[in-house]
């Protein structure tokens, strides 16, 4: 029986699976980046709106950082 695509482009190895990996591992870096600096400016802040945005974009990033490691995870997982 033959499988299906998907499942042979994600084998060990691959190229555009690795390729793939490392972009996941490139924007979790990035968005951890984001992150500290976005706490940083949260930290700084007195102003009650600019506190509020800060608390919303730590909030939107630390979803995105969620998104991308479990991407990683289920890459990683599907060999």
């Amino acid at each position: 029986m033959a499988q299906s695509p998907r499942k042979l482009s994600l084998r060990r190895g691959d190229p555009a699976r690795e390729e793939e990996r490392r972009d996941l591992l490139n924007s979790l870096s990035h968005t951890r980046t984001l992150i500290n600096q976005a706490y940083g400016g949260f930290n700084c802040a007195s102003d009650t709106d600019l506190i509020e945005s800060y608390v919303f974009e730590i909030n939107a990033l630390q979803a995105r950082y969620n998104y991308l490691l479990r991407r990683v995870k289920e890459l990683e997982g599907a060999t």
